[in-house]
């Protein structure tokens, strides 16, 4: 009996070898087809202020999809449109919501190192670490996966849209039909907030309707392994007043005796978070536990401590997690700014009449932003605060010594769907069986999608496949994708499009 699962063992993991060794070929054949398109793709402007480029965009995407058995339509919105794909396989199948985007950040392009930033310039790292542009006829050759594209939108997130064509149509070569129904999402405001699309939620949601949603956005982990991130951290913000006198005074006129905003905004952050960088307010961390088998998986992420502070140049983290990992599951307490009453050039000899703290509050699932905003404000109070929503009246400020102005906004909640979820574990077993080894799995990445509130109107299991390298400049000057990324990336769409849901 041995003997024989042996044999079946073994003919499985041939034939297993022999599939992945004819997708890797297919992929190989059809790269340079591939980065034409992309080129082409990433050539077409995508500021949502130019609405004559995004609609070619649109027309860009309706065209290529098309050809794939996609029907596509444009959703109104109050801003612009939301381009919707749909394509049913077999009625009896479960569905999956593809999120992309299509637009892209603004430039600036006198910060690029190519004379404009929609016009994609192939490149090599020479041995001094810069990049320098080659000829496009070198993709007719033999192609260096660690050659990159450069251009506005090249990896954000046009780069992945273009990895799951190619998938889509190397499987239409194969005369292959994807495992499950898919529908798409092709937002053109991402990048300023997704307005429009939110905006479609309610009107729109029989629509969308889905079991299970894949979000193709953002980067995988820095070692460029296969990634599957289970959810993202909302993030509330506020800011925080302090007051001297009603106007700036002279510092040496009423220093000694006019008390600094700045000193009694200081006094009042530093009670707020110890030296190692846990947050004091009371319940601040309240309900969050990581059980033995969540610390295993967050472990299991391949992250280096020290490479990760050599980069960052800080002497050691704080001790809010064991890891880099742990510390994305505990909600933040950060000052993004600090300013006073004076904004004009130069220094002046005055002491300020106001001083104020810009904060984010990065929240994770157990945490509620407005619950987070409500405990910040009550530890204001406890020490000593007279807490107001508006400037102080001149009766205010004379019958108290402490004064604060608290502004709040709730903001964005996380999500996270759970890493054993019967969704999480196909597309694991999907990705572990095409490259042959378990993909990284992210409990929570650190920053936050504008499109949560999508995630939790609509109420489905949601996954983000980050595809594209983490050094790609996202949203910055030499925005770029590695052409490994996108070979790889090709090969995770065809796991994922051949999963039996």
């Amino acid at each position: 009996m041995k003997n024989i699962v042996a044999i079946l063992v073994f003919m499985l993991s041939l034939n297993f070898a022999n599939a992945q060794e004819n997708w890797d070929a297919k992929i190989n054949s059809k790269l340079p087809e591939v980065l034409v398109s992309h080129r082409a793709f990433v050539s077409i402007p995508n500021l949502p202020a130019d609405i004559p480029k995004m609609y070619e965009n649109i027309d860009w995407v309706k065209n290529r999809f098309q050809k794939v058995h996609f029907q596509l339509k444009a959703l109104e919105s109050p801003t612009l449109p939301v381009l919707f794909a749909e394509r049913i396989v077999d009625p009896t199948f479960k569905t999956v919501l593809f999120y992309f985007h299509l637009d892209g950040q603004a430039v600036n392009a006198a910060m690029w190192n190519q004379k404009n930033p929609f016009i994609p310039a192939l490149k090599e790292q020479k041995l001094d670490g810069t990049w320098e542009a080659i000829p496009w006829s070198n993709l007719e050759e033999e192609i260096n996966d660690d050659w990159r594209i450069f251009g506005r939108a090249a990896a954000d997130d046009k780069a992945p849209i273009v990895m799951f064509l190619s998938a889509l149509e190397l499987l239409q070569q194969q005369n292959l039909h994807p495992k499950f129904n898919i529908k798409i999402i092709f937002d053109l405001e991402e990048e300023y907030s997704s307005e429009g699309f939110l905006s479609t939620l309610k009107k729109y949601k029989e629509i969308y309707e889905s079991d299970y949603m894949i979000i193709m956005d953002g980067p995988a982990h820095n070692s460029n392994q296969p990634t599957l991130t289970f959810g993202c951290r909302g993030i509330a913000t506020c800011s925080i007043t302090t007051y001297g006198s009603k106007l700036p005074q002279h510092s040496g006129h009423f220093g000694n005796y006019v008390a600094n905003p700045v000193f009694t905004l200081s006094r009042l952050l530093a009670s707020m978070k110890s030296e190692g960088g846990k947050v004091r307010v009371k319940d601040y961390y309240k309900g969050i536990v990581l059980p033995k088998n969540v610390s295993a998986i967050l472990n299991a992420v391949p992250d280096n401590t020290e490479d990760i502070n050599n980069a960052l140049l800080i002497h050691k983290a704080e001790n809010v997690g064991n890891n880099y990992q742990e510390a994305l599951q505990y909600p933040t307490l950060n000052i993004r700014q600090i300013g006073t009453s004076w904004k004009g050039e130069g220094l002046k000899t005055i002491i300020p009449e106001y001083a104020t703290a810009d904060i984010d509050v990065r929240l994770v699932v157990e945490t509620d932003g407005q619950k987070q905003l409500d405990k910040i404000k009550n530890h204001i109070t406890e020490q000593g605060f007279l807490v107001l929503n508006r400037a102080p009246t001149d009766t205010e400020r004379l019958e108290n010594s402490k004064i604060v102005t608290f502004k709040g906004n709730a903001g964005v909640h996380a999500f996270r769907t759970p890493l054993n979820s019967f969704f999480g574990e196909k597309i694991r077993s999907s990705l572990t069986a095409s490259f042959g080894e378990i993909p990284i799995s992210i409990r929570t990445m650190g920053g936050t999608v504008p499109i949560v509130p999508a995630i939790t109107e609509l109420d489905i299991p949601a996954i983000i496949v980050p595809m594209v390298n983490m050094d790609n400049n996202q949203h910055n000057p030499n925005e770029n994708i590695r052409i490994g990324n996108i070979r790889q990336g090709i090969k995770i769409c065809l796991a994922i499009l051949n999963t039996s849901l």
